[in-house]
């Protein structure tokens, strides 16, 4: 290329080098040697720092110990040497001392005797008792009063190594500060309700985390302090406090694998709908819109954090524990919440509540109701299904199953009382339902007479058209029966979610079932037997049976009942047998209290069923579909648009036929 050099030349020579260059090189060494000569350290310099090496080498290595062994728990205090202190708060005060090697064995010496000072301070109102950890400065447990495991021990949400908590800082040399790792002082006050955790480097220089517990409820505020720092830390922990919580989430009910159907993160936007992740695989997502809470739940129980500031960035991290006995699901999430500076700009703060608690309905809708938590829309973690059947959960079912409940009657008496209740709002659509299929019965001779007039395939449509029209002049519909039922769907399909989340029914007993919110068993077996273990789990659920029995019975007598007279598609007639069975192996798992009331339900519909038979005299009625045809009928809209269909598809008929002829003939 005309512009570049020959491969032969260098980009500079030292020959070619000017006098001026040379002195310049000469001198730039002269001060880097001489820098050096002079920053080198003392002998008692290098002494501080090889105690300084030597401490830090044994904090980590007590660090790397404690990693792979529990601690041990003494009364409300913690063992010597089973919570250490790792060397990170240690560097991350130094970078703000002048002489940051003194300070920061001074520092390590303070920590290493706080270590051994390790311990548990309880906070206790009337639902819950917590423990917080001087190591970490976290919730260490948490303890649900008025609750027990299924098991009978009491109820545990987390406690030792089960949840994690951490504030993450950086210093503005990009020391970073890991909270779980460090030992903090704590402080109570007189009344015993609040708990300052500190971790100082000085009297104007430290790191709080303050927990208040009001006297009643499962909410409880918490808010981090970060005092006299801001100078000190990275630009990016100036703006949001980097928090990490982690929790593994206990089997606390008798059915596992129902259990995990409910057990998920939730989380809801600021200002904006509540979201769940998927509770049937393990998911990680990252989520970059303002989130105002989030929640790691089980089926009855969950912990919520509440964001005073909506969190400006969230990864959620949900994982499956199959082969853990003991836990069912492990979350994590990692927020970045915005801090609120004071007016001097001397303390940065981030507020947050958590709720540890029931997934109670009526609970969760009253703090939504409290004016600092209104429009968090709590009560969205009680799972009571889709937008269009759960408000008759909400309005409809809850309501009068709280108002049974004020009675103090047992589960099993209230969910009889409520199965009523709707049977009778429902026994209007059950009698239209009823009384179109008593008509089309009542005309099954005239139609068997048609299915004969018109035999065979090729006088399908003829046959149809006959049976319509002798439908349309006595006054009676195919569709009628279809309507009621289909309008009844939302109703049942609410109570089908509405029971696996009633805590209500949590370890309540009725006859043979000793848990309501559970499967109850009549027999049990531990082989894993294919296809049987996989589709009905390890047991037989006895209502699950007698709810089988009863739909089956009704399903005999319904097809009796609706039989038309028109030929049916061979196996059609063993499909509503087929679906009776399907729903034992379905359901056979689901909590005993819903498998109680769709058999009483079932039930209850053949009782009717079987009273309006009485009711109905179906002679009178057949007289009354007589006198129908005599009259003048006006077709609805419906009909016409059938009439004007079927008569399409013979004239189509015909046009065929009569095509199929010609090609005959001229072969």
């Amino acid at each position: 290329m005309g512009g570049g050099r020959h491969p032969a030349q260098a980009p500079f020579s030292v020959k070619k080098m000017d006098k001026n260059t040379v002195i310049g090189l000469i001198l730039i060494a002269a001060v880097v040697i001489g820098f050096s000569i002079y920053t080198r350290p003392n002998a008692e310099q290098i002494a501080q720092q090889k105690r300084l090496r030597d401490s830090l080498a044994q904090i980590e290595a007590s660090r790397i110990r404690q990693q792979t062994s529990q601690p041990d728990v003494i009364g409300d205090s913690v063992a010597p040497g089973a919570l250490t202190q790792g060397p990170s708060a240690d560097d991350f005060f130094a970078s703000s001392h002048t002489d940051s090697s003194t300070a920061a064995v001074d520092s390590v010496a303070t920590q290493q005797s706080a270590a051994a000072e390790a311990k548990l301070i309880t906070l206790e109102n009337d639902k819950l008792r917590l423990k917080l950890n001087t190591k970490g400065g976290g919730v260490y447990s948490v303890q649900l009063k008025d609750y027990l495991q299924y098991t009978g021990d009491s109820l545990y949400l987390f406690e030792r190594d089960e949840a994690h908590f951490n504030l993450e800082l950086y210093n503005r040399k990009s020391v970073r500060l890991m909270s779980e790792d460090q030992i903090f002082t704590p402080i109570v006050s007189a009344d015993g309700k609040s708990v300052v955790m500190r971790l100082s480097d000085s009297p104007t220089k430290y790191i709080e985390f303050v927990y208040t517990l009001p006297d009643k409820g499962y909410m409880m505020n918490f808010d981090i302090r970060v005092v006299g720092m801001r100078q000190d830390l990275h630009p990016e922990s100036q703006t949001n406090f980097k928090i990490s919580w982690e929790q593994k989430i206990r089997q606390q009910e008798r059915g596992r694998s129902f259990e995990n159907r409910y057990a998920r993160i939730h989380y809801k936007y600021d200002k904006q709908d509540a979201k769940k992740m998927s509770e049937s695989k393990n998911e990680n997502k990252e989520l970059s819109e303002p989130l105002k809470w989030f929640a790691f739940k089980d089926q009855f129980f969950t912990s919520v954090v509440i964001a005073e500031k909506p969190f400006s960035n969230t990864i959620f991290d949900s994982k499956i524990l199959a082969d853990n006995p003991d836990y069912i699901k492990d979350y994590r999430a990692d927020v970045w919440a915005p801090i609120t500076a004071d007016a001097s700009g001397d303390e940065l703060s981030v507020g947050l509540d958590y709720y540890f608690g029931p997934a109670h309905y009526n609970t969760l809708k009253a703090y939504d109701k409290q004016d600092k938590y209104q429009s968090l829309d709590l009560r969205e973690l009680v799972d009571l299904g889709y937008p269009w059947v759960s408000w008759i959960n909400k309005y409809f079912v809850i309501p009068i199953f709280n108002f049974f409940q004020g009675f103090g009657w047992s589960m099993g008496i209230i969910i009889l009382l409520l199965t009523l209740l709707v049977k009778i709002i429902l026994a209007p659509l059950t009698y239209k339902s009823y009384m179109s299929s008593a008509k089309m019965r009542v005309l099954r001779p005239q139609v068997q007479e048609l299915e004969a007039k018109y035999p065979g395939q090729e006088k399908a449509m003829e046959r149809q058209k006959a049976i319509m029209d002798l439908y349309s002049k006595a006054g009676a519909s195919p569709m009628s029966g279809c309507m009621p039922m289909l309008l009844q769907m939302p109703v049942l399909l609410a109570l089908f979610w509405f029971f696996p989340s009633a805590i209500e029914l949590r370890q309540q007993s009725f006859l043979w079932a000793d848990d309501l919110s559970t499967y109850d068993t009549i027999v049990k077996w531990s082989a894993n037997i294919p296809f049987i273990t996989r589709y009905l789990g390890n047991h037989i659920s006895l209502f699950c049976v007698l709810m089988t029995v009863v739909n089956i019975v009704y399903t005999k007598y319904n097809m009796a009942s609706t039989d038309t007279g028109q030929q049916q598609m061979a196996g059609m007639k063993y499909m509503p047998y087929f679906m009776s069975v399907f729903m034992f192996f379905f359901l056979n798992s689901y909590p005993s209290g819903l498998n109680y009331y769709y058999f009483l339900s079932t039930f209850f519909t053949v009782v009717i069923s079987t009273a309006f038979k009485f009711l109905v005299n179906e002679d009178k009625l057949l007289a009354q579909l007589e006198a129908n045809k005599k009259k003048p009928k006006k077709k609805s809209g419906f009909m016409a648009r059938l009439e004007e269909a079927q008569k399409l598809q013979q004239q189509q008929a015909r046009q065929r036929a009569k095509e199929n002829a010609k090609k005959n003939n001229r072969r």
